[in-house]
């Protein structure tokens, strides 16, 4: 998820003093000839890296690219996996019904950038997270998704296996709730083994901050889906539930609970088993425990500064509320 937030210029500096001169020169290296980069835009919306726009211009005109590059410690210490496996699924897109960026270069261990990096087209349309056409917006991410599980992938180039991005041990309920026992339930259900299932491919962490539109109205469509580095092997629950928490936390608990039955009138297969259901919206929504500061940042960022703390940390009590009255 990335908006333009100000200009860098193409002289090798950002506004903060960091440098990318060797990321800059890799950049030239994978431009086609005669091409050159006359003008830098930085990109806000995420929180796991920075992202750039280049604007480069040549004798067939001016294009734009997008720069990833993972700066933040942790995430330098991973990137050659992210980066490697989103380049790769990137390719794998290209030519089915899922609109993916197409990759230019990746050096995923930054061994000539100045961080690890990745360069690719530049996808037309915009995140949208305000609240205008929540419903129509909501019914093309089901089926956007249900298009992304339905994606044939051979089995050499399945990716990872998926990963719980919490566990019983690392749930921090917010401090001061006043319903302990409806976490204390919430962590019991994911204390259990998890549910046999069909594997699909997942893009593991689609939301509507990872998923560009174009048009209004009768004329709004998906016009691309990014940010691939955790795309994996598993559940179609798990995907569900994961746009599921993110839709309570952006517009509201009902509009969280939706989610699901959009999914399945599109045509999408969940758990039968209503528990094994309740297992993966639970394993998703405790990850984003206490407050869901980690992607309130970013949504803020691009202008949802309602979303405070007080008010997700009681949406997201209420939706494991809900949770428990539907599947529990």
């Amino acid at each position: 998820m990335a908006v333009t937030v100000g200009r860098e210029g193409a002289d090798g500096h950002d506004p903060g003093g960091r440098r990318w001169d060797a990321t800059r020169a890799w950049v030239e290296k994978h431009l086609s000839e005669g091409e050159h980069i006359v003008d830098v835009a930085r990109l806000r919306g995420g929180w796991t890296s920075e992202m750039r726009r280049l604007d480069v211009d040549g004798p067939d005109g001016r294009r734009s690219l997008v720069l990833r590059s993972f700066v933040k410690p942790f995430f330098v210490r991973h990137a050659e996996g992210l980066l490697s496996r989103e380049a790769n699924v990137l390719r794998l897109l290209g030519g089915t019904g899922v609109s993916g960026a197409a990759p230019v270069a990746v050096d995923p261990a930054g061994e000539h950038c100045d961080h690890p990096s990745l360069l690719m087209t530049l996808l037309p349309g915009s995140v949208r997270l305000d609240g205008a056409d929540v419903d129509r917006r909501t019914e093309l991410l089901a089926r956007q998704l249900l298009t992304i599980h339905r994606l044939a992938v051979a089995e050499d180039q399945r990716p990872r296996a998926y990963q719980a991005w919490t566990s019983p041990e690392r749930v921090s309920p917010p401090d001061g709730t006043r319903r302990p026992e409806l976490w204390r339930a919430a962590v019991d259900v994911i204390r259990r083994e998890p549910p046999d299932h069909r594997p699909c491919f997942l893009h593991r962490d689609f939301h509507p901050g990872n998923v560009l539109f174009t048009g209004d109205g009768d004329a709004l469509r998906v016009s691309g889906v990014v940010d691939w580095v955790e795309a994996s092997w598993g559940p179609a629950d798990l995907d569900v539930a994961h746009c599921s928490t993110a839709l309570a936390l952006l517009y509201g608990v009902p509009e969280g609970m939706r989610f699901a039955d959009r999914y399945t009138a599109a045509g999408g297969r969940l758990a039968g088993d209503p528990a094994s259901h309740l297992y993966w919206r639970l394993l998703d929504a405790l990850a984003f425990a206490p407050d869901a500061e980690k992607v309130a940042v970013p949504w803020r960022e691009v202008g949802r500064r309602d979303l405070t703390p007080a008010v997700l940390t009681t949406r997201l009590e209420t939706y494991l509320e809900a949770l428990f009255a539907r599947y529990g």
